[in-house]
């Protein structure tokens, strides 16, 4: 992590993640990029979905390989970069063939080293295997829900599932959440861990700095009208008024209320609940 001297009010607790000595270019691959128009919590109605969204800086995308449809070929890494769009660094890797792709870059991989998607690879970090040959107590990132519907699990930075059992059919792997979920063993993932783990020490320091970023401000519920909120309204400051948290609309939140829908689709595949409003163990 890098600090600053105390120039400002500002800069007295600001951090950075340190990128000298692990980032190898500042430009990235120009095949490989695009402009985009952000979301910015909206759908595709232009009706907000997600608060908190919008402004930032202008971004480029970096088209990041999760399908790893080459089997069998090795690819070596070219360079580590920066993405703007996730917290993980990317790298652009090479395959045997000649094709670039970039890939969201693990742990301890560098530049001149390389991976394989094969069923038969060695377990080594970087390589990709289906689940059922993975042992257990084994980190993985980049893993599917399904065989063959690309990586959807454990892809932000320092992020890893942990196998913790294999039967039936299916692989149980405990989520960053603490949460313990059963995916078939046919789905392929990654071995090892994410990038950039210091990622959540971060200290953004001041509310300029998270503008850059897109964030824009969260406003107290109780601060807000009662036409706004369940908790607005009231001569001066006032608290919840309420028992138990809700949101804006009115849904159950807070610390030990369960959020999750009764009749998900995936309860199904559920071996154990995340743990709610203490230390994940």
């Amino acid at each position: 992590m890098k600090t600053y001297n105390p120039t400002s009010k500002s800069r007295r607790h600001m951090s950075t993640v340190s990128y000298r000595g692990v980032l190898t270019v500042s430009e990235p691959h120009k095949a490989l990029t695009a402009g985009f128009k952000r979301d910015v919590g909206r759908n595709s109605f232009g009706r907000l979905t997600t608060r908190h969204k919008g402004g930032g800086h202008k971004r480029l995308y970096r088209f990041v390989d999760f399908s790893y449809d080459k089997f069998d070929i090795p690819a070596t890494i070219e360079t580590v970069e920066y993405d703007p769009n996730r917290t993980a660094f990317i790298a652009l890797v090479c395959y045997k063939d000649g094709e670039r792709r970039y890939v969201v870059v693990p742990k301890s991989l560098k530049v001149g080293d390389s991976f394989i998607v094969s069923e038969n690879a060695p377990l080594k970090t970087g390589n990709r295997v289906p689940l059922k040959k993975v042992p257990v107590g084994t980190f993985v990132y980049n893993v599917e829900l399904k065989p063959k519907g690309g990586a959807k699990i454990a892809r932000s930075a320092g992020n890893y599932a942990e196998v913790v059992a294999i039967e039936g059919g299916y692989v149980n792997l405990k989520m960053p959440s603490s949460e313990v979920r059963k995916v078939l063993e046919n789905a392929w993932a990654s071995i090892g861990e994410v990038s950039n783990e210091e990622n959540h020490l971060v200290n953004i320091g001041k509310a300029g700095r998270s503008r850059w970023l897109g964030i824009r401000p969260t406003v107290r519920g109780s601060a807000q009208n009662p036409v706004d909120h369940p908790y607005g309204g009231g001569e001066g400051r006032q608290g919840r008024g309420l028992r138990r948290a809700k949101t804006r609309w009115g849904k159950p939140s807070g610390k030990g209320q369960k959020t999750r829908r009764a009749k998900k689709y995936s309860n199904m595949f559920l071996v154990s609940r995340r743990k709610v409003g203490k230390k994940k163990e």
